[in-house]
C-alpha cells in the first residue's frame, strides 16, 4: 500500500461487471451513432451489394431503423446533388463509404472523401454533391427518423462548380 495516500482498495479490482451498465441494444447518443456509422461502413458484406447507381436520379435505400432512427444508404453519380436543406427535427450523422462528396454550408465547401464524417443538429443546413468523376457511396442516420428535408434557396449567384445537371 502506498503510504502518501488514505485510499485502499477493497476485494479484486476485477470483479466490478456489476458496476458496469450492459452495452445498449440501440445508440441513444451522438457518440454511439457515429460508432454505428463506422461499425456499418466496415462491415462492407452488409451494403456493397446492395448499392445501385441512378444516372436520373439519386438512389437510396432505408438500410435499417431502430427505435427512433433510421439508417440509409445512398448512391451519387458525378454531377449529382441534394440542393440546399436541412433535416428539419432530425440530428444526423454523415459518413461517405466510397468516392468523394463535397459538403457547400454557408462557411464554404469542404470535400469528403471515404471514411469522412459528419455528425450535424436539427435545423443544420448544407448541400451535398458529387463534383468528382467517379461514384461515391454515402451513409445517413437521422434520429429521430427523418420525417422532412426542408429545400432552401442557394444563397448566392450559381457558379459553374454549383449547378447540378436536372
Amino acid at each position: 500500500m502506498n503510504s502518501d495516500s488514505d485510499l485502499q482498495i477493497a476485494g479484486d479490482i476485477l470483479e466490478v461487471q456489476h458496476l458496469l451498465q450492459p452495452a445498449r441494444e440501440h445508440p441513444s447518443t451522438v457518440s454511439e451513432f457515429v460508432g454505428l456509422a463506422r461499425s456499418i461502413a466496415a462491415d462492407r458484406a452488409r451494403w456493397a451489394g446492395i448499392v445501385q447507381y441512378d444516372s436520373a436520379s439519386r438512389w437510396y435505400h432505408r438500410l435499417h431503423q431502430g427505435p427512433g432512427y433510421e439508417v440509409w444508404l445512398l448512391s451519387w453519380v458525378p454531377g449529382q446533388g441534394s440542393g440546399l436543406h436541412d433535416h428539419g427535427l432530425s440530428a444526423g450523422v454523415l459518413t461517405v463509404l466510397e468516392g468523394e462528396l463535397t459538403e457547400r454550408t454557408e462557411r464554404g465547401a469542404q470535400s469528403l472523401g471515404a471514411g469522412a464524417q459528419r455528425a450535424f443538429a436539427p435545423g443544420y443546413v448544407h448541400e451535398v454533391v458529387n463534383d468528382s468523376l467517379e461514384p461515391a457511396v454515402s451513409l445517413h442516420i437521422y434520429y429521430p427518423g427523418l420525417t422532412e428535408m426542408p429545400m432552401h434557396a442557394t444563397q448566392s449567384a450559381p457558379t459553374a462548380v454549383d449547378v447540378v445537371p436536372a
